[in-house]
């Protein structure tokens, strides 16, 4: 399994401006799913904001260079491009990312000035990072290219619409003739131009078969046909780039979520607002009701409740207080506060959010992987098919060739596999950002679509499926006392023990001294305090000794009994820890310390055995307390005292008959069975570096709830993707078999392939409204 931590390397960050300011738009695109083509005769499509770039980086004896071509964003481009580079013998690998239109190659290190040559020989405008920008540019607003004119379109789709009329009621020749070249030349340009650099370079993309299909139309005089064969593929495109944008912006929306400027405290005490790169950490920060918060922090003054939802997918606000950690992005709500910056603007946790969904984006799942393989074949066997087409059936059997013909013409249309290809990216990148909004953070395709095949979860219990922050749950009086003293020596033995307590920093202690300060019990002077190790502590209040331990302690000491063993037997047997109060002579009074189980944990597992999934508690925790919270929450098994090696074991010995395994932990105990699991889901990830760097899914807040939720999802992106195939092939076939019928036509196939992308690109979309 691939982690994040050996992506880092590949890492981006949120959007900033295109240093080029997108001048690449007016070269044109590479296929049908392109902006520019589309935008070459109408206004320029909305994109999304680009990610900053990294500089160039040494690897062994080569070098790593990340580029950004803003006309790269389908399928056909990176052959074009991968083809072209690949006869360069100083270029050693390359990996695209077709969705933010970055390609990354390793090369030699006197290769790039050569390897940005060969990019603009295809007519790209490769761009590089910015020298003026570092890596920790926050994202910037992006400056967009004046509008294309519309007119050319308008003046090409009247004049086909001319020569059809002209052709219709029977005009001169060069009537109709005229009208086709004037649609043609006003908006096909781009696409023949692009078809020649594709033939000459040997690809077939969807411009080189558009252009090829269109001058055959014109050689056979279907003059109307060609004009209007071309308005087509060119409204067809505009449609088509709105439609992908839509996919491409899917994460933008988390970008957008904080301002661009915070009121920060000054030196003299006023306050002012400030550009949130020019924040540093430590500033104080004020925020008013109803306002976004600019930058992660901690409260210094002041409390109210936030609206985390947009971060962590919560439906109600949290509320906040001194001390409290908030997050950019999220929305304060009735209050005011103040907060200390802990984080600058290209390191919140928002912004570690996005760099992980862009770095997944860049990830091919398993269906996209053979799709794109499937892609490679699929064009030249259709090519292949077509020139057999047009020659065999005239030369064989004396076929027409005009008829003949103009079936491999229109069968050449349906050849391009843009459908097909581009259905599975915009799919995946549309689960993943439909996670995002929903607190689940994805590290890859290849996870969104395991996920469905999930049938083994392992789960670590502290901080997993309980609390993680131990509370008083029992406190009782061993020694009898006349009623009227019963409260009095209560209260004496609780202020003995949150004294004692209070010195300790043991997570058990530090539940005894929270209790009895929640009701005002106060501490008193403890001299001569002693931490004994694994039993308890020990010290002198007034001049008497009290111990403060569990039951290893009250047994060196020789003051356990019968009936304390049977208390705390059953008081163990319900998964607490119990901790007791002695003087110099007896046991005085009992504390039972629990880890409360989360009520979302309950609903978590029942919602997992619903799905099909089995589920087992790993946790270091002893065996009594395992199977006692196992048993609350409804776990099939519970193992106990286990090490860090035990868990890796367990999940690596279920792993064994080949069914899929999860593991859930926090990310850093658990990191060797999170590893090992096929799919490691971190919990509690919120501002959390290590657990958002290292699982493979991290759920933004600690509701197991969201496990369910990523399987469904995993089974939704699962059916869209059957159902695109399925659909691109389909609508193919059937054109296919209508044409050697003598029933398809040319524009009938322009609507066949385009219309398949636009289903395949909406189906795709609609996980974002899952």
């Amino acid at each position: 399994m691939r982690h994040a931590s050996e992506l880092e390397a590949d890492r981006h960050g949120p959007g900033e401006a295109c240093v080029h300011g997108h001048e690449g738009h007016a070269q044109g695109h590479e296929c049908a799913h392109s902006h520019t083509t589309a935008s070459c005769c109408a206004a320029t499509a909305t994109l999304s904001v680009p990610i900053p770039l990294p500089p160039s980086e040494a690897i062994g004896n080569g070098m790593r260079t990340v580029i950004r071509i803003m006309q790269m964003d389908c399928p056909t481009e990176e052959a074009l491009i991968r083809k072209k580079l690949s006869r360069m013998p100083d270029v050693r690998s390359m990996d695209f990312n077709l969705m933010q239109r970055v390609l990354t190659v390793v090369h030699a290190p006197d290769a790039l000035d050569s390897i940005l040559a060969a990019l603009r020989s295809l007519d790209f405008t490769p761009e590089l990072a910015d020298a003026n920008a570092g890596s920790d540019a926050a994202p910037t607003a992006i400056p967009h290219a004046p509008p294309k004119p519309w007119w050319p379109l308008a003046l090409a789709g009247v004049a086909a619409a001319g020569s059809e009329a002209a052709g219709w009621f029977g005009a001169p020749f060069w009537l109709a003739a005229g009208l086709a070249i004037l649609a043609i030349a006003s908006c096909g340009l781009t696409t023949y131009r692009k078809g020649w650099l594709a033939i000459r370079n040997g690809n077939l993309n969807i411009n080189a078969l558009m252009s090829i299909a269109v001058t055959g139309a014109l050689i056979l005089r279907q003059w109307p046909e060609a004009a209007m064969v071309m308005v087509l593929f060119t409204i067809a495109e505009l449609i088509e780039a709105k439609s992908l944008d839509r996919a491409r912006n899917a994460i933008q929306g988390l970008m957008q979520l904080t301002p661009e400027q915070a009121s920060v405290q000054q030196p003299d005490g006023g306050w002012r607002l400030t550009d949130l790169k020019a924040i540093p950490l430590g500033a104080v920060v004020r925020v008013k009701p109803g306002e976004r918060i600019a930058l992660d922090g901690v409260i210094v003054a002041g409390r109210s409740s936030v609206d985390q939802a947009p971060i962590t997918g919560e439906s109600l606000p949290t509320d906040k207080a001194m001390g409290d950690a908030v997050f950019a992005g999220t929305i304060n709500q009735a209050g005011s506060f103040d907060y200390r910056v802990t984080a600058a603007a290209s390191n919140t946790t928002l912004a570690r959010i996005i760099h992980a969904v862009e770095e997944a984006q860049g990830t091919k799942a398993p269906t996209q992987r053979f799709v794109d393989q499937f892609a490679r074949v699929y064009t030249p066997i259709v090519f292949a098919i077509a020139l057999a087409v047009a020659v065999v059936p005239p030369l064989l059997f004396g076929g027409p060739w005009h008829e003949w013909v103009y079936k491999a013409l229109v069968m050449l249309v349906i050849a391009c596999p843009c459908a097909l290809v581009i259905s599975t990216p915009v799919t995946i990148v549309s689960g993943l950002a439909a996670a995002a909004r929903k607190g689940i953070l994805i590290k890859g395709g290849t996870y969104l679509e395991q996920g469905r095949k999930l049938r083994r979860l392992a789960l670590d219990k502290t901080g997993t499926i309980t609390h993680g922050k131990p509370v008083q749950t029992e406190f009782e009086m061993l020694t009898s006392s006349a009623d009227a003293d019963a409260h009095a020596d209560a209260i004496r033995c609780r202020i003995l023990a949150a004294s004692l307590a209070g010195r300790s920093d043991h997570p058990v202690s530090m539940a005894i001294a929270a209790a009895a300060k929640n009701d005002g019990i106060a501490h008193v002077t403890v001299d001569a305090f002693e931490a004994l190790g694994g039993r308890g502590v020990r010290g002198d209040i007034d001049g008497w000794p009290f111990w403060l331990g569990n039951h290893r302690l009250v047994e060196e000491l020789g003051r356990c009994s019968a009936s304390l063993e049977a208390r705390l037997d059953t008081l163990e047997g319900q998964g607490k820890t119990v901790v007791m109060l002695l003087d110099a002579e007896r046991v005085l009074a009992l504390f039972a310390i629990a880890d409360t189980v989360k009520e979302t944990s309950r609903a978590a597992i029942a919602e997992l055995r619903h799905l099909g999934v089995a589920t087992a508690m790993l946790t270091g925790d002893n065996r009594h307390t395992a199977s006692a919270i196992a048993q609350q929450v409804g776990i099939d098994e519970a193992r106990g005292d286990l090490l860090p090696e035990d868990k890796l074991s367990a999940v690596a010995q279920w792993s064994t008959d080949g069914a899929t395994v999860g593991m859930v932990g926090d990310g850093i105990n658990d990191a060797p069975a999170l590893a090992r699991a096929d799919i490691g889901f971190a919990m509690g990830a919120m501002g959390t570096d290590t657990a958002i760097e290292t699982a493979d899914v991290a759920l933004m807040d600690d509701d197991l709830r969201k496990i369910p939720l990523f399987i469904r999802l995993s089974k939704a992106t699962h059916a869209v993707l059957v159902q695109n195939i399925a659909l691109a092939l389909g609508i193919k076939s059937v054109f296919l078999v209508l044409t050697l019928m003598s029933l398809g036509t040319m524009w009938m196939a322009v609507f066949a392939d385009v219309g398949a992308s636009l289903l395949v690109v909406g189906n795709g979309l609609r996980l974002l409204r899952k």
